[in-house]
């Protein structure tokens, strides 16, 4: 008997809130690339004409293939409340590249030009080490606790979101609150707005008013912002197999920064498909990996250099109620914006304090999911998973010229504790489940597997080698001892109950 088709719709009104969270934050990721590049002296042409529609086609593609997934998977367990992943360029991996990439090839050619196509071959690597990498995708999310990865996805979502963005709200109190609070009525209260407009919608509208109104921003941002229109075609490149050469020349050294940023963005995928899990939608975890690789080569091919992931935000869309309309409709937005300049307008036209509300609501939504979808037994390990990323948050921020005193003065544990924050929350994280499950074996395992992550500088060091973080090493090593004489015991107690229970059967 053939299955009966689901009716699941294309678009539905909730989608609406979900698109313009899932927008903003693509565009946040877009106008931190534009200002960045043009600060560094890459020419207009590029950053305008190449990187943004580049990165576009990623977005595009991406989003459009969630779609189909989520359509696949309703009409597989014949329900319509199933939510499409977000899709987007990862933001940590986005600094790296920008930082550790495109920084270092520009200063050493000197060639604005030049370090693009070093960076897009670099992009194109890491999209083809992600694909290799989701082979393993299944056999990581059976043998890693739920609470370690949602925690350290928890740790993200409450510092470089939720905290990073209420702060980014507070620098205009006036309209920064009134939009928080049109948010958390509108979205986490339920409560119907005026002509019943969705919330997001409603916020950006009254919270940009409100800043030209009373001052806060300046109407000449909005000539700045409409210069860069225009008309952008989006087309193919070669730059990317140009950059092959000089990567694998005179920049070898970059390569380097790759493998660990790309198995960060694979785990960060993980995690974040885990995450709709634990609210009720299943993917394969393989399969986004591979289309996040797939995502990122072919943005690559048309001149964008920034891989890609699923996104933290598509729980905040589960829990708006989205389907699939809110991702098709983002793919759609980002084609005309990119085509057409229009990225760069809204950036300049759009204050901060009026979009960072919303996704300080994503960021609460994921730590709440973070704790609401694991036993109550479990809350120490996703708090303890958590922790790692306060520390590479202030790395991140002070770890500089200015500020680097002061954060050896507060603790010299703070930068080790935030180098490979998402590998060290995640094993921390493990191991405290296995403990409060009295499974002693893995949990010495997994004190082993963060020893090994620490000699070869994968955690606790600024770049990978050979005893990158000796003492950490030692020190995970003594613990997976201590917690392994346990195992022993247990061992011994359970033969000695089977030696016991054949001579009392014979």
């Amino acid at each position: 008997m053939s299955q009966t088709t689901v009716r699941y719709p294309w678009f539905k009104k909730e989608d609406t809130d979900a698109f313009f969270a899932l927008f903003q934050n693509n565009l946040a990721n877009f106008v931190i690339i534009a200002v960045t590049l043009l600060g560094m002296g890459f020419p207009s042409s590029i950053v305008f004409g190449k990187v943004i529609p580049g990165a576009a086609v990623a977005v595009i593609f991406g989003n459009l293939y969630y779609a189909y997934m989520a359509n696949r998977l309703a009409q597989k367990e014949q329900r319509t409340n199933v939510t499409a992943l977000s899709y987007g360029i990862s933001t940590p991996v986005m600094f790296v590249f920008l930082f550790g990439v495109l920084l270092p090839a520009n200063t050493l050619t000197g060639d604005p030009e030049l370090a693009w196509k070093i960076a897009l071959a670099a992009c194109f690597i890491s999209g083809l080490v992600e694909i290799l990498a989701s082979f393993t995708g299944k056999w990581i999310q059976r043998n890693l606790p739920r609470a370690a990865m949602l925690g350290a996805l928890a740790g993200v979502a409450l510092t470089f979101i939720a905290g990073e963005m209420l702060f980014k709200t507070l620098e205009m109190p006036v309209v920064g609150l009134f939009v928080l609070a049109v948010i958390l009525l509108g979205i986490v209260g339920k409560v119907s707005l005026p002509f019943k407009i969705p919330a997001s919608l409603f916020a950006i509208i009254i919270g940009t008013g409100l800043a030209f109104t009373l001052g806060y921003a300046e109407w000449g941002t909005v000539h700045d912002g409409l210069a860069n229109l225009g008309f952008y075609p989006i087309l193919p490149s070669l730059a990317v197999f140009e950059g092959f050469g000089f990567l694998f020349g005179s920049m070898i050294a970059l390569l380097a920064v790759l493998l660990p940023i790309t198995i960060y963005n694979a785990i960060e995928t993980m995690n974040n498909v885990e995450a709709m899990a634990a609210e009720g939608d299943s993917y394969d975890v393989r399969e986004c990996q591979a289309v996040d690789g797939v995502g990122t080569m072919l943005g690559s091919l048309f001149g964008g250099m920034f891989p890609t992931t699923v996104y933290i935000a598509t729980v905040g869309s589960k829990w708006m109620g989205a389907g699939r309309g809110y991702s098709i409709l983002n793919a759609a937005v980002f084609l005309i914006a990119a085509s057409f300049g229009i990225i760069a307008a809204l950036s300049a036209i759009i204050p901060i304090a009026v979009v960072a509300p919303i996704l300080v609501f994503v960021g609460i939504s994921m730590v709440s999911s973070a704790f609401g979808s694991n036993e109550q037994k479990y809350y120490p390990a996703v708090a303890i998973a958590m922790l790692p990323y306060f520390a590479n948050y202030l790395m991140t921020n002070f770890n500089n010229d200015e500020a680097g005193s002061v954060l050896q003065e507060l603790s010299t544990g703070i930068v080790p504790l935030g180098e490979g924050a998402m590998f060290t929350g995640i094993l921390l994280g493990a191991i405290t489940v296995f403990i409060i499950d009295h499974n002693f074996k893995k949990a010495a395992m997994f004190s082993f597997v963060a020893s090994l992550f620490s000699f070869l500088g994968l955690m606790h060091a600024p770049s990978i080698g050979i005893a990158q973080a000796p003492d950490f090493a030692i020190g995970y090593f003594l613990v997976g001892a201590f917690i392994g004489v346990y195992y022993l015991k247990d061992v011994r107690v359970s033969q000695k109950q089977r030696a016991a229970s054949k001579i009392e059967a014979a």
